[in-house]
């Protein structure tokens, strides 16, 4: 299976369109349309935050029937803590959407990111919507990548393609998020998109178990947001038969749907807020899974370990530390700490200086894995971060200015 990333190749059925409506003062692209050509079948994951902006609860209950045809989103503004305006402007945005479009209204689903609080510029929507409609392209997924950013610094995007029985489909992902990145659903927007002809139980299953082992475990800054969505979409255009769950063809749909969420959720922490690093935080030898899961948040959440990797500091100390409080089972005279392929701590005790400056030269590389080996049993888990430096703050304290 091989990825493609930064790069939108054309997906049978599907069309694009975005457009710098005014939602930003900036003058950057801001309104985006993804359109299909027939009802798609759909899937989402939405964030776990109790506090849903208006999009979503717009967009949750569409989904749930399982038909999605378009996708309309803006940066710039989430639409969220606006109260009962907000939820309307939301349902105007989705009747002038689904007119342009000539489909059901219901087929239609909004998606919003940026500062909460504020009302939607809704003039600007009355006035671009009808002109995305118009200006749809099956070659655009690009300019929809970057008219969904916010304070990311690159677009993101990755794709690959798969068959059955000979017959090709593709896989296309795009993806936002540089900040209030943290688990708990996905903390980002993600439109993943595919040709290929899905069985609606194998969709939800699908994305779950993908968003799992990507978007789920990743963090930039422990925050989950109140937009937090993820799309799937499956329109057939590519003519194969069925994928279903339960067979070899439906698992190497799950490994090719993980890859594509895995390679945008990698991109989403290298462009953390201010991030330099990205770091890979591997729990070996754990008693169990969830223990596991345990460690490598408590070590990839930790702001004294996040600094430190930012200061390419090896202080493995605030390592072995943050596995200690975690609540995993941890005997301390057996845990074993590498800087990608240098032991820094044997049987809980330091391995020497001169490994220890090894593994500062590890630290100066833009990215690298730290591998804790607690040796009580088989479980294992895998989370990334980022640093945390000063150009974080400068950027969420300047935010709505």
């Amino acid at each position: 299976m091989k990825i493609t990333t930064n790069q939108a190749e054309k997906i049978a059925g599907f069309k694009f369109a975005a457009g710098a409506s005014g939602i930003r003062k900036s003058g950057r692209l801001d309104l985006a349309l993804i359109y299909s050509e027939v009802p798609a079948r759909c899937a989402g994951v939405f964030t776990t935050n109790k506090i849903k902006a208006a999009p979503l609860q717009l967009t949750e209950p569409r989904v749930a029937e399982g038909l999605c045809q378009a996708v309309l989103v803006n940066s710039g503004n989430a639409n969220a803590c606006t109260g009962a305006p907000g939820l309307r402007d939301a349902k105007r945005c989705s009747e002038l959407a689904a007119a342009a479009l000539q489909i059901p209204e219901n087929y239609l689903a909004v998606s919003s990111t940026g500062v909460i609080g504020a009302p939607l510029p809704m003039d600007s929507f009355e006035k671009h919507i009808p002109l995305l409609a118009q200006n749809l392209t099956s070659d655009a997924a690009d300019a929809v990548s970057q008219a969904i950013m916010t304070t990311d610094s690159f677009a993101k995007l990755a794709s690959c393609r798969g068959e059955v029985a000979k017959a090709p489909y593709r896989l296309l992902g795009v993806a936002k998020g540089a900040g209030m990145i943290h688990p708990n659903m996905a903390t980002m927007l993600g439109f993943v998109l595919t040709d290929a002809q899905v069985e609606p139980a194998l969709l939800q299953e699908a994305l779950r178990r993908a968003v799992d082992n990507s978007f789920n475990i990743i963090t930039v800054d422990g925050d989950t947001s109140t937009n937090d969505m993820v799309l799937l979409l499956a329109n057939g255009a590519a003519g194969n038969r069925e994928i279903c769950s339960g067979t070899a063809e439906g698992e190497r749909f799950v490994e090719e749907l993980t890859g594509v969420l895995l390679e945008l959720a990698k991109m989403i922490v290298r462009d953390g807020e201010g991030a330099t690093k990205l770091a890979r935080i591997r729990i070996l030898g754990a008693a169990s899974d969830e223990d596991a899961k345990k460690a490598a948040v408590s070590v990839a959440t930790s702001s004294l370990v996040k600094t430190a990797f930012f200061g390419e500091d090896a202080n493995w100390g605030r390592i072995i530390a943050a596995v200690g409080y975690s609540g995993a089972e941890v005997d301390s005279e057996k845990v074993e700490i590498r800087f990608d392929d240098v032991p820094v701590v044997c049987q809980g005790i330091s391995t020497g200086q001169e490994l220890e400056e090894k593994a500062t030269e590890v630290l100066k590389q833009a990215e690298f894995t730290v591998t804790v080996d607690l040796a009580l049993g088989d479980a294992s888990a895998d989370y990334y971060t980022s640093d945390l430096t000063y150009e974080y703050v400068k950027i969420n304290a300047d935010y709505r200015t």
